[in-house]
C-alpha cells in the first residue's frame, strides 16, 4: 500500500506540468521500463539461464544492455541538440539524415508498433485463458484492444496512470519472487545444461535481446513531454539502468533455486519459485498490457508526424491532425486499433514477428548512425549538451546490425528490402522540407577531402570533361545542355552558366535566377551545377567567368557554347574564344538551330586530320557521346580525305590500328579528293549526318577572318560541333 500511495503521489506531481504534459518519470521512465520488463523476463528468462547458466546469462544481459546503452547515448546526444517534437525516433532521424531516411524508417516503425499491439494482446489473452479456459483468445484480444484504445483516445495522461498500477503489479511479482524459496536441492548452474540438451550461446542471445529494446516507448511520447531534451535522456538512462540491475539479479535467484532441466522445461517456473505464485501471473498480464499500451501510444504519434511532414500520400494527410488540448492523434489511434484488431483476429503473427523486430533494430541502428555522423562532421549547428564520441555511436550501429543477423538473417534482408523500397519511393517524390539535415554536411566533407586530393596537373588515366556551358537562358539553347549532358553521361561535371548583360544586379536576383534554372534542370532530370553572373558585356563576362570559376584543382577544362550569327558580335566572340584557348580550356562550339533535336541520333561524322591535338579530343568526345543513352545507337564514322589512291591503303591501316588500340566500335571512311575541295567533299558526304564534328584552328591574330570563312563554308551542314583542344594534355595518352 505504501508503494501504491507513493505512485499516486508521484503521479500527481509528474502530471501537474505545464499544459498537463508529461514529465520524466511518467512520460519516459515508466513506459520504457515496463517494456523492458516484459514477457521475455517472465516466460523465457528461466529458459535462458537453463541453457547458458548463471555466468553465460550475465554475459548475455551485459552484452545486450551494452548495445541498448550505446543507442541510449545516441538518443541523448540528438535529443539534447534539438527540441524533439511529435514522432520520437522518426522526428530525430528525419531532422538528422533527411526526410527520405526518416520516412523509410518511420513508416515500417509505425507498422511494427501497430502490429506489436496485437502481439502483446494475444500474449495477454493466451496467458489469461491458461487460468480461465472458458475464455476465447480472439474475443479477449479484441475486447482488450478496444478497451485500451478507448483509454488512449480519451486521454494520454489517463493511459499513463494505468501504467503505474501495472508497474505496481510487476514490482509485487518481483518482490514475491525474491521472498520465495528453492524448488529443489540444487547447486548454482554456472554454465547451464550439457551441450547436447541446450541451445547455442548466440541462439539464446538472440532470444533474449528483444527484452532490452524497450527504450523507444518513452521516446515515442516526445510530443507529449514537457521538456523532451531533459526527460528523454534522463528517463531512458534510468530505465536502462534499473532494467540492467533487475536482469542481473534475477539469474542469481533462478540458478540458485532450480536446476537447469527444470528451468528449460517450465516456461512459468517463476510462479513455482515465488512466495505468492499468482503474483507472477499479475506480472505477466501487466507486462503484456503495458507493452501493448506503450505501442498503442507510440504508433499513432509516429503516424501523426509522418502525415504532418507530408511523407504520407496527400489523401492520408488527415492523419496528421491532433485533437483536444493535448493534440491527441485520435484518427491515428483509431487506425492503429483497426490494424491491431485485424491482426488479433487473424491470430498468428509468427511469420511477420521477426520482421517487426528487425524494424525496431533498424530504427536503433539508424539513430546511432545519425548521432555518429553528426558528431563526426562537427557541424557548428550540432551542439548537444550531452556529448558522445562518434566511435560509440557507430559501435552501437554495428552492434544492432550484428544482432539483426544473429536473430534472423532472412528477416533482416526482408526488412532491408522493405525500407529501401520506401526510401526510393520517397526520393522520387522529391518532398520539399523547411528543415535542413546532415546530408549536405556529409557531401561537403567528402567534397573537401576530394578537393584537397585532386591534383591540378591533368591525369590522362582519369581525365573526364568538366564542361562549363555558356548557354544563356536554358530554354533558348536547350540543345547545348542536352548535348553537354550526353558528353558527361552522368560521370563528369557540367555547369550551366548565364551572363546577364547588366552592370548592377542585386545579389538576391542572381540567386533567384540560379534557383529557377536549377529547378528547371531538375524537373527535366539534368544533373548540373548552375552559375549566373552579371557583366557590362556578355563576352567580357564569359571571359571573367571562365577565368574565375572553379575551386582548387577542380576547374572546368572544357568550355561549350553556341555560335554567333550577328556580324557585330564576331570580333568580341573571336576574342573570347582566343581568351579561352590562352587559358588552356578546350572549346566546343555547337552550331545548330535553337530547337535542334539532332535528327535520329543515328550517325556522327567525324572529320579527322590526325591523332594529335584536335584529333585526339574529337575521338574522345565522340566515344563519350556514343556511350550516352541518347546516342547509344549512333554510328561514329571517322572520315579522312587523301589526295590520291596511293595513300588510301596506308591511311586505312593507320586508322584501323588506332581504332583497334582505342577499343572502340567506330567505322572509318577514306575519301579520295580527285581534285575536289575539302568543303565540297564535306557538304556532299555529311549532308545526311545527324551530327558533324570538325576541328578548329588555333586562334591567332587573324582568327576573325578564319572563323567567318569557316562559318560561311559550313553554313548548310547539319548540326555541327567545332572542337578546339587547348588543355596541356596529350589526348593520345587517354585514348591508347
Amino acid at each position: 500500500m505504501k508503494f501504491i500511495s507513493w505512485v499516486k503521489k508521484k503521479n500527481s506531481t509528474d502530471l501537474e506540468e505545464d499544459n498537463g504534459k508529461l514529465g520524466t518519470f511518467g512520460g519516459v521512465f515508466v513506459p520504457s521500463l515496463l517494456t523492458i520488463l516484459g514477457v521475455i523476463m517472465y516466460l523465457r528468462f528461466g529458459w535462458v539461464v537453463g541453457n547458458v547458466g548463471l555466468f553465460g546469462t550475465l554475459i548475455i544481459v551485459t552484452l545486450s544492455t551494452s548495445i541498448t546503452f550505446l543507442t541510449a547515448l545516441s538518443i541523448a546526444a540528438i535529443s539534447t541538440d534539438q527540441v524533439v517534437k511529435t514522432g520520437g525516433a522518426y522526428y530525430m532521424i528525419s531532422r538528422s539524415l533527411g526526410i527520405e531516411t526518416g520516412g523509410a524508417v518511420g513508416i515500417p516503425l509505425f507498422l511494427a508498433q501497430a502490429l506489436s499491439v496485437a502481439l502483446y494482446v494475444i500474449g495477454f489473452a493466451e496467458s489469461l485463458t491458461e487460468v480461465f479456459p472458458a475464455f476465447n483468445i480472439k474475443v479477449v484480444g479484441i475486447v482488450v484492444t478496444v478497451l485500451i484504445s478507448l483509454l488512449a483516445l480519451y486521454s494520454t495522461q489517463a493511459t499513463i496512470k494505468t501504467q503505474y498500477f501495472i508497474l505496481a503489479a510487476i514490482a509485487l511479482s518481483l518482490i514475491s519472487l525474491l521472498l520465495g524459496k528453492p524448488l529443489e536441492d540444487t547447486q548454482i548452474e554456472m554454465w547451464g545444461a550439457p551441450a547436447h540438451r541446450s541451445e547455442n550461446f548466440w541462439v539464446v542471445f538472440a532470444v533474449f535481446f528483444p527484452a532490452v529494446t524497450g527504450i523507444m516507448a518513452g521516446v515515442n511520447l516526445s510530443g507529449d513531454l514537457k521538456n523532451p531534451s531533459k526527460s528523454i535522456p534522463k528517463g531512458t538512462f534510468m530505465a536502462v539502468g534499473v532494467g540492467y540491475i533487475i536482469y542481473m539479479l534475477l539469474p542469481i535467484i533462478l540458478a540458485g533455486r532450480a536446476d537447469a532441466t527444470t528451468l528449460l522445461t517450465e516456461p512459468l517456473i517463476m510462479r513455482r519459485l515465488a512466495w505468492w505464485g499468482d503474483a507472477i501471473l499479475l506480472g505477466v498480464w501487466g507486462a503484456t498490457l503495458s507493452s501493448a499500451v506503450g505501442s498503442l501510444l507510440g504508433a499513432p504519434r509516429i503516424l501523426q508526424a509522418l502525415a504532418s511532414d507530408r511523407v504520407l500520400p496527400h489523401y492520408l494527410q488527415w492523419l496528421g491532425r491532433g485533437n483536444g488540448k493535448y493534440n491527441i492523434p485520435r484518427a491515428g489511434t483509431l487506425l492503429t486499433m483497426v490494424l491491431a484488431i485485424v491482426a488479433v483476429y487473424l491470430g498468428n503473427l509468427d511469420i511477420i514477428a521477426p520482421v517487426l523486430s528487425m524494424f525496431f533494430l533498424t530504427t536503433y541502428g539508424v539513430l546511432n548512425i545519425a548521432a555518429g555522423v553528426e558528431n563526426l562532421l562537427g557541424s557548428p549547428s550540432f551542439r548537444p549538451s550531452f556529448r558522445v564520441h562518434w566511435f560509440f555511436s557507430f559501435l552501437g550501429a554495428i552492434g544492432c546490425l550484428a544482432v539483426m543477423f544473429l536473430i534472423n538473417a532472412t528477416a533482416t534482408v526482408v526488412a532491408a528490402f522493405f525500407v529501401s523500397m520506401i526510401f526510393i519511393w520517397l526520393k522520387r517524390r522529391g518532398i520539399q522540407t523547411a528543415f535542413g539535415d546532415v546530408r549536405r554536411g556529409v557531401w561537403l566533407a567528402i567534397a573537401r577531402s576530394a578537393l584537397l586530393r585532386v591534383n591540378k596537373v591533368a591525369d590522362p588515366k582519369n581525365w573526364r570533361p568538366n564542361i562549363l556551358i555558356l548557354s544563356g537562358a536554358p530554354t533558348k539553347r536547350w540543345h547545348l545542355i542536352t548535348l553537354g549532358a550526353d558528353f558527361t553521361g552522368g560521370q563528369a561535371l557540367m555547369t550551366v552558366s548565364t551572363v546577364i548583360k547588366a552592370p548592377d544586379v542585386a545579389f538576391e536576383r542572381l540567386q533567384k535566377m540560379e534557383d529557377n534554372i536549377r529547378e528547371f534542370l531538375q524537373s527535366r532530370r539534368i544533373q548540373a551545377l548552375v552559375r549566373v553572373v552579371n557583366a557590362e558585356d556578355p563576352f567580357v563576362g564569359g571571359e571573367r567567368l571562365v577565368s574565375m570559376y572553379g575551386i582548387g584543382g577542380l576547374v572546368p577544362n572544357t568550355v561549350m557554347l553556341g555560335d554567333t550569327q550577328e556580324m557585330e558580335h564576331h570580333q568580341p566572340y573571336c576574342d573570347m574564344i582566343r581568351h579561352f584557348y590562352q587559358a588552356r580550356r578546350n572549346v566546343i562550339i555547337v552550331r545548330a538551330e535553337e530547337d535542334a533535336s539532332f535528327g535520329d541520333r543515328k550517325r556522327i561524322d567525324l572529320w579527322w586530320g590526325g591523332l594529335n591535338k584536335n584529333g585526339g579530343l574529337m575521338l574522345l568526345m565522340a566515344y563519350l557521346l556514343q556511350n550516352s543513352l541518347n546516342w547509344q545507337h549512333a554510328d561514329v564514322v571517322v572520315k579522312m580525305v587523301v589526295s590520291d589512291e596511293s595513300a588510301v591503303d596506308k591511311t586505312r591501316k593507320n586508322i584501323d590500328d588506332i581504332l583497334h588500340n582505342m577499343r572502340v566500335k567506330f567505322e572509318r571512311q577514306v575519301i579520295v579528293s580527285n581534285g575536289r575541295s575539302f568543303w565540297e567533299i564535306l557538304k556532299h558526304e555529311s549532308d545526311q549526318a545527324d551530327l558533324v564534328m570538325l576541328g578548329l584552328a588555333e586562334p591567332n591574330e587573324d582568327f576573325l577572318t578564319y572563323y567567318e570563312s569557316l562559318s560561311e563554308k559550313t553554313a548548310h551542314l547539319p548540326p555541327t560541333v567545332f572542337v578546339l583542344a587547348a588543355q596541356e594534355l596529350d589526348f593520345k595518352d587517354v585514348l591508347l
